[in-house]
Order: structure tokens, then sequence, then C-alpha cells
């Protein structure tokens, strides 16, 4: 008897799922949260409207804040003071292919939501300054903050503008740094009009292509047989260098370039108990940080670059040369395979007792 109750119990229990899944047809119209029946025969399955393509949107979707793109300034242009503005329709009405292009980008998107919340928010002006003047005289350098060095705005002011809604954090040190120094606009490097890359707003398709088009010789180290790893994809030039202004001349991310080094190599970091003094110094006494055709990225082959500093003291006594490698005229072992280093292996440091030669 238990067993035939526990039949029932389970063909029961499948029944009520399969009606759950049950489709609803068309001729038994699906019934609301009041219990009557839909009367939409256009939405037989009693959907919540979406409002896609609503007349009205800012009704429909009742923003009860303004996103962060309504808080963005009219920017300010020096060259046309007395500049009213006109509104995104005016600007559009002549420039239609600018206004195509613009409308994927991230800044277009963030715009549109705060204009649809308030028709009133700045768009087009939000970078470019009021248009009246411009509107009026198309052709007056200057009319319109123009993010061109042809286009008769000065770069301060086109700085200015961006800086109305990205002043601060990474930009704190934009004055003076030098790039600024050296008139570099933010157009140089960013294009806000297009969407060219998969982050920032770059110019070109990547960071790395951005820095580029002006380091070339730079860009150029990086084929070298030991480099780091950017042309990889690994790594990017904004992972050691912050090109809107740091406090060193090197845009460095921070302070020092050993403290750059370590974020990655944290292994050279120490504390350690036997130091070896040009290391902690600095890595580029060694090292070169982009690219070289030595052993790991040193300026110079092992052991001439030892004895840029170890030169007749205790051993060697003599200076090593291309005579004493193994095809020259007086081949010696200490200049062959990793020279000092197979030795003196711990180079960057040891915490051996026994390591003030840095051999443990």
């Amino acid at each position: 008897m238990r067993i035939f109750l526990l039949i029932g119990v389970a063909t029961a229990g499948v029944l009520a799922v399969a009606a759950s899944f049950a489709p609803i047809s068309a001729s038994a119209p699906a019934q609301d949260t009041a219990g009557t029946a839909a009367q939409d025969p256009a939405n037989p399955y009693h959907l919540p409207p979406t409002h896609f393509g609503s007349e009205n949107p800012q009704a429909v979707h009742a923003f009860v804040d303004a996103p962060g793109f309504a808080d963005a300034p009219l920017a300010r242009n020096p060259q046309a003071p007395d500049a009213k503005p006109v509104g995104q329709q005016v600007c559009t009405a002549c420039h239609s292919r600018e206004s195509d292009t613009f409308a994927h980008t991230t800044h277009a998107l963030g715009m549109q939501v705060a204009f649809t919340a308030n028709p009133d928010t700045p768009t087009c002006e939000a970078c470019h300054g009021p248009g009246s003047v411009h509107a009026q005289a198309p052709e007056q350098p200057g009319a319109i903050i123009a993010f061109t060095h042809d286009g008769g705005t000065p770069v301060e002011t086109q700085a200015g503008a961006c800086m109305g809604c990205h002043a601060g954090g990474p930009r704190d040190h934009w004055l003076g740094s030098i790039h600024q120094r050296n008139q570099l606009s933010c157009s140089d490097c960013h294009n806000p009009m297009a969407q060219f890359s998969a982050e920032g707003l770059q110019a070109q398709d990547s960071i790395n292509q951005t820095c580029a088009t002006c380091h070339k010789d730079i860009r150029q180290q990086f084929n070298r047989r030991s480099h780091m790893p950017l042309p990889e994809g690994q790594m990017a030039c904004v992972d050691c260098h912050n090109p809107h202004g740091t406090i060193n001349t090197a845009l460095l991310k921070t302070d020092t370039v050993n403290e750059t080094c370590y974020q990655c190599h944290a292994e050279k970091r120490g504390p350690f108990l036997f130091e070896h003094a040009p290391v902690r110094e600095n890595c580029l006494n060694c090292h070169t940080p982009h690219g070289s055709n030595q052993h790991a990225l040193l300026v110079a082959p092992v052991p001439m670059l030892c004895q840029q500093c170890h030169s007749h003291t205790r051993h060697p006594n003599d200076m090593f040369n291309e005579q004493m490698l193994a095809n020259g005229m007086a081949p010696d072992e200490r200049l062959m395979g990793r020279g000092c280093l197979t030795c003196h292996s711990q180079i960057h440091g040891s915490n051996n007792p026994a390591g003030p030669r840095f051999h443990k």
C-alpha cells in the first residue's frame, strides 16, 4: 500500500510541474495579477510594456535624479565670450556626419541619457562651448572650441574644456608636465568623436600605438632580442608611465625608477642582509627598461658590465675584451657563459650569512 501511495504522489507532482510549463494558447488569454483576462490580442502573454521609441522618454522612464553627464558644465571659450548656447539640434543640422560617428562613443551614450532626463543639458556645447557665434560665422577661427592645432583654438583652451570634467586623479600633475610644456593637446592622443580603441577613446587602436606616434625610438627598442612583453600585448606603456603628468621627468607612475620596477619584480625589493649598492640606487645602472640585445635587458654584456665598476680590484685584475672570447686570441673561461654571475648568482642582494660576495 505504501508503494502505491508514493507512486501516486510522484505522478501528481510530475503532472503539476508539466502543467506549469505548458504553453499558453492565444485562444486562452492569460490572467493578470487581479485575476481578470488580458484584453490585448496583440499581447496574449500580458508582458510588461518596454516603451521603446516613446515620444516622451523622460515621462516614461521617470528619472528621479539626472545622470552624471547632466552635471557637465558648459565649456568656456575666451575667444567668443558673448556666445550663447544654441542646443544639440542646431549642431547636428550641419554636422550630421560627425554626429553619426559620435553616436557610438562613451561620451555620446552618457550625454544622451542626460539629455533624455533634462533637455536643457549641454551635449555638443559641453566640449565645444556656446555655438551662437559659430552658427552665424562658421568660418571664423576660434568662434567654437576646435580640438585641432590649426583650428584657431589655443591648446590651453582645448585642455581646459576637457579638464572641466576630467580634472583630478591621474591628471593632477598635467600642468607643468613634459607633455603640457610641449603644447600637447588632449586630442593628440584621444579622439572622443569616434570609437577607434577598446578603451580610453584613443586616437589609435591601442595605448601603445598612440604613444608610438611620437615615441618611435622607444617603440623600436621593444623589437630587440630581450624586451618587455609589450609587443606581445602583456603590458602597456601606462603600466609604468602616466602620460598625463607626474612629479618626475620620465612620467613614471611612482616616485622612483626602482619603485616602478618593484611593482612587478617584488622579489628584487628586499630587504637584503647584503645589498648591492648599484642595484639599490637605480635599476637602470644595469638594465635598460624597454629592450636590449643583451641578456635580461642588460645595458652591456657580462662581465663587461661588471667591470664598469669592478676593475683592477681583487679578481679579476685584467680587463676583458673580445679577444678573450671562445674564438679569440686568448680565450678566458671567465668571459664565457654567465661570466661573473656564474659565481655571484645573487647579484641583486643576499640574505645568506655567507653571502657578502652575493654567492648565495
